[in-house]
């Protein structure tokens, strides 16, 4: 029976010291790979000045009007996840991909991601870039802020576009939210190995391999950061907050939404309910997923330039 114990014990030994040394080389590797990936960070867009800090924004197109894309929560580098549409786009308006601090090429900021915090920071960077009149196009959650800003800065917005943008009252944003979690993750550096185990959770429209790898890159980097976690802490505070707004009854606001949302219970009568009031307000659907603008960028693009000029907006 001693004999038996002693192997038991020297094979759990020997069991928790590799153990240890698989988290140590998960942790070392990721070291090692980030720093390397630094340098091979690819430099797009150009930095505006906001609240002290560096904002990426990236300009393409020389239509009269302006467009302006805000980012679904997590999106790692919305100017290349944006691209297909931004190609679209660009034909005819000029386009502007806002990449909101801990996104992108930005910096991160110490400030809480509060609705408040992120559309003064929007707002600033159009101001430095001197826009003060744009169509607002925003992604998921850019929804709930893009439903904070037309209110803030009414005069400066022309039209208002979802794109299966978040509603204020959908369900589900009162879920506890893992921030201590998912800094575990990307401090231990197993963030990197699941990506690695399971290169299918990179989202990302069709690019080329470069453009992937970029993205691939930035996910990496970006993937729960202080502002990233900052922002999922204050999901339910900033969803409980628009829940009092409603959109300008004269403001023109058109939905672009999947079919089949099989995840949130009334996906498209709770759009329908938000433009009950407006003069100028649709609701259209794709079949596709949650990134319809990976997939349906044309007839998005098409859709929207007949709703305009359908209004003679």
């Amino acid at each position: 029976m001693k004999k038996l114990l002693v192997i038991m014990l020297k094979s759990i030994g020997v069991l928790v010291a590799a153990i240890g040394l698989f988290i140590a080389i998960v942790f070392v590797v990721n070291i090692i790979s980030s720093k390397s990936e630094q340098a091979k960070i690819i430099p797009y867009g150009q930095s505006v000045l906001v609240d002290g800090k560096n904002m990426n924004v990236t300009i393409q197109g020389k239509g009269k009007e302006t467009v302006v894309l805000l980012p679904g929560f997590g999106t790692a580098a919305p100017a290349l996840d944006y691209k297909p549409l931004v190609d679209e786009l660009s034909p005819f308006y000029r386009v502007v991909v806002i990449e909101p601090f801990g996104y992108g090429l930005s910096d991160v900021t110490e400030k809480e991601r509060t609705l408040d915090n992120i559309v003064s920071e929007i707002h600033e960077s159009l101001q430095s870039l001197h826009i003060d009149r744009y169509i607002l196009m925003a992604h998921s959650i850019s929804g709930i802020y893009g439903l904070d800003y037309v209110n803030k800065y009414e005069n400066e917005v022309s039209a208002f576009v979802g794109i299966d943008s978040s509603v204020p009252t959908q369900g589900g944003t009162d879920d506890p939210f893992p921030a201590e979690t998912y800094k575990l993750l990307k401090k231990s550096g197993f963030s990197r190995l699941l990506m690695k185990l399971a290169p299918d959770q990179l989202v990302t429209p069709t690019v080329d391999d470069q453009t992937r790898e970029q993205i691939r890159i930035l996910t990496l980097k970006n993937m729960f950061n202080l502002n990233i976690l900052s922002e999922g802490e204050h999901l339910f505070p900033n969803f409980k907050a628009a829940q009092k707004l409603t959109f300008p009854t004269n403001l023109p606001v058109i939905f672009f939404l999947q079919a089949n949302d099989t995840e949130t219970e009334g996906w498209i009568p709770l759009h329908e309910e938000q433009i009950k009031n407006s003069v100028h307000g649709k609701v259209m659907t794709f079949e596709g997923g949650h990134y319809l603008h990976h997939t349906r960028s044309k007839e998005i693009v098409e859709n929207f330039r007949k709703f305009m000029n359908e209004k003679n907006l």
